[in-house]
Parts: structure tokens; sequence; C-alpha cells
């Protein structure tokens, strides 16, 4: 799998990394958790994303991969839902870098992204600061947020993050057009969200959840592709201009698979692109990034 530079870190990644929200699944097996993530690693994913709040997903990548440390780049964020501390302070920030440590079952972690909050701008520096003091205590490697549209504007004007995780998608791209461009210190750029939570697969509007103005959206846009819906999204967001690595969530093998075997036909074609770029400029109604 093509492997790229992670910003200016140091560190590579592949071009599809793994987002570990989904682990939390209570139907899963151990024995399936293993033979999910150990997968992975085989077939070349070298960047694992996960987080203090996605349940237990933190638990099950140290109990399953620890063993694999020096195969992959580990991603986790902090900042909030920390028993008995405040969110968004320096506390919370450090208690979650420290339980992240204990639950991974490793002594260091790679990137550590500040999960929110929205807004994000000076008043909350001092958190930065704290990941500084965790970097220099070895605990951390490289830092950053987690965030986008105006918070994500902050952190890349600060000249602070290492690396950034924001979302990027053929129905999300204010990050890509107007935000990731101005950064001047070259970080590198974790996509989130690739296909728009698959929004297109509602026959209708998906009243109540969290991707129904994606769908909206989409309706709006409406792109004309001889592609499948769930290649034309990935393939924009994994060859995305300043994007390191594309991560997706499933606790499906076939589908990591079929994921795979898509970023694998490459950029898509330049008639394509300038579609996307076409429809989005008519029907864009200042639409801010969803986050």
């Amino acid at each position: 799998m093509e492997q790229r530079p992670l910003g200016g870190t140091g560190l590579t990644t592949s071009v599809l990394g793994f987002g570990g929200s989904e682990l939390r699944a209570k139907s899963l097996t151990d024995q399936e958790v293993s033979t999910l993530l150990n997968g992975l690693l085989d077939s070349g994913i070298t960047l694992i994303d996960t987080a203090h709040c996605y349940g237990d997903s933190e638990n099950k990548i140290g109990t399953h991969l620890s063993h694999r440390r020096d195969e992959y780049v580990l991603v986790s964020k902090t900042g909030h839902k920390i028993a008995g501390v405040d969110d968004w302070t320096p506390a919370a920030t450090r208690a979650g870098v420290e339980e992240s440590l204990h639950r991974l079952r490793t002594d260091h972690l790679d990137v550590v992204l500040l999960h929110g909050p929205r807004p994000f701008g000076d008043q909350q520096a001092s958190l930065l600061d704290e990941l500084d003091a965790l970097k220099a205590e070895g605990k951390v490697r490289f830092t950053g947020i987690s965030n986008d549209g105006d918070s994500l504007a902050w952190g890349l004007a600060s000249g602070r993050c290492d690396v950034v995780e924001c979302s990027v998608n053929i129905a999300d791209q204010r990050n890509l057009r107007e935000i990731l461009p101005a950064a001047t210190n070259s970080p590198g750029v974790i996509a989130k969200r690739p296909i728009a939570n698959a929004a297109w697969r509602d026959t209708e509007r998906p009243v109540g959840s969290y991707h129904e103005d994606y769908w909206d959206r989409l309706a709006k846009l409406a792109y004309e592709v001889d592609l499948p819906m769930d290649e034309f999204a990935l393939r924009f967001t994994a060859y995305a201009p300043a994007v390191s690595v594309s991560i997706v969530g499933t606790i499906k093998p076939e589908r990591f698979s079929h994921n795979l075997a898509i970023v694998e036909k490459g950029p898509l074609p330049d008639d394509v692109l300038a579609h996307v770029a076409q429809r989005w400029q008519t029907a864009d109604e200042g639409w801010d990034s969803l986050g």
C-alpha cells in the first residue's frame, strides 16, 4: 500500500488508516477484534486512530496490538470526559493521555490531538502547553487538534500543530478548499468522514440523524459520476491535496478489504475532479464543516 509522510513529523503512514470509534460495538468477540486489528496491520495499514472517549476502543487496541507496537502510528485524543476533572483544562489533557497510555499498553503515543472543543482559540492555548510538557517527558511525540472550521483555522495559524484531524469529503469541503491551504508549517492531515457517512444510502432524509446535513448537501450537489458512490467518495478524499491519510472505521474485515481495493485505484480522473469543483462552486451556500 502507498505510504506517505505525515506532514513534517518524519512519520509515514498508509494512504488509508483505521478509525477505532466503532470498536466500542458490544457485539464483537475478542477473537473478532483480534482478527480485525491484526488483519489491518497484515494488509499494510500503518495508522490506528482512537480516542479516550471511544468506549473500550483503546483497551481493545492495547490488548490485541501492543505486541506489534512498532508497526503502526498510534493516534489518540484527549481533553474531555475524564472522571473527576473539568473538561478542557490542562489537568484533563494530561489525565486523558495518562489513561490512554495505560489502556493502549504503551509508553508513548505517536500523536495526541485535542478532541475539540468549539470554539477553540487563545483561551485553550494552555492545553497545547500541557501537550508540550508531555512531549518533553517522552510520553507524546507529536501533537495538534482534531477540529474543523474556524477552530481548525486557529490551530493552523498558531503554528503549534504537528498534526490535525478534520472533515474532508465530497459533501464537506470548507477545510479542504479554504482552511488547509493557509497552513504554513505543513502539518500532517488526517481526514475523517471520508465517505460522508455514506449519506447517499438513505432513500429518504434521515431526520434526527447526525448525517442528515450531508444528505441535504448531496441532494443539492447532485453529482453525476459513472462510479459507485463509495468509490467516488473515498478516492476523492484519499487523494485530496494536503491529506496525508484518510481514516475509515468498520468492524467488518471484508468492508476494509473493499476500501483497500478502492484506494489502490488511485486518484479520480481530472474530469471527475473538475465536475466536483464545478458542482461545489454552484451549490455551496457558505457551508461550514460539520465536524
